[in-house]
């Protein structure tokens, strides 16, 4: 049986060329003997809404997912932190489809819940509050509506706003909660759940009601690409370079 592949924070950005390389070796390759791909946010930097698609370097990692569905590999993509503004015409560019924010996928097997997962970082309360106003609909609508070149000074802007806060928290803050992760185990019946976000790969085991439950942590692409390997014998960590 061909293995799920599933994966997290690219963060693709034209300073980070590394990871653009990654990612099309990625999509030549082990993608394509994949059962399904699943993105789980953060894939870009940042996306500034569909119309980035005109951006050489977006056009070329549209296109390499174009190519992965193309070839017969159901590919899905969640939103994260850094690319909500995903849309219905990057959908259609690439063949991919968008998942809802947390979303339950029967992986050689075994019910997997699957999330970008700042949504579970909940003792971050400056952040969440700033996540509720940021992610409504109203505010994409407002957001998208403004000319791309005021969306990329708004960018630049969070984005350092961002960094010079979360080097003033506190680690704890910036790491999923417990009670978070255990009222989203009890809420989707699930014993395995599969995020990124926090950037700290790892596997995690919490009781909740009496069963153990595994939380898998994606591994962000900083220094080369990573995903996760699912299939009926496991699960594995694989690399890839460009």
């Amino acid at each position: 049986m061909k293995p799920a592949l599933v994966l997290s924070d690219l963060h693709l950005s034209a300073t980070r060329p590394a990871a653009v390389e990654a990612f099309h070796a990625f999509a030549r390759g082990p993608a394509k003997q994949a059962s399904a791909v699943f993105l789980l946010g953060d894939l870009f930097d940042w996306w500034l809404g569909d119309d980035q698609l005109s951006d050489p370097l977006a056009a070329s990692v549209a296109a390499s997912i174009r190519s992965i569905a193309d070839h017969g590999v159901p590919v899905f993509f969640a939103r994260g932190n850094r690319d909500f503004l995903l849309g219905e015409r990057f959908e259609q560019a690439t063949g991919a489809r968008l998942l809802p924010e947390q979303h339950v996928v029967a992986l050689a097997g075994v019910p997997t819940l699957l999330l970008h997962g700042d949504e579970l970082c909940t003792a971050d309360v400056e952040y969440q509050r700033y996540r509720a106003r940021i992610r409504t609909p109203r505010a994409a609508r407002r957001l998208l509506a403004l000319p791309y070149f005021i969306r990329r000074v708004i960018a630049w802007y969070l984005r350092r706003k961002s960094r010079d806060a979360n080097a003033l928290k506190p680690e704890s803050i910036m790491d999923v909660s417990d009670d978070a992760v255990a009222d989203a185990f009890r809420r989707h019946a699930v014993a395995r759940m599969v995020h990124g976000h926090t950037h700290r790969p790892a596997r995690h085991a919490h009781a909740v009601d009496g069963v153990t439950c595994e939380r898998v942590v994606l591994a962000d692409w900083h220094d080369r690409g990573h995903y996760l390997e699912i299939d009926e014998t496991g699960m594995r960590e694989r690399e890839i370079a460009g």
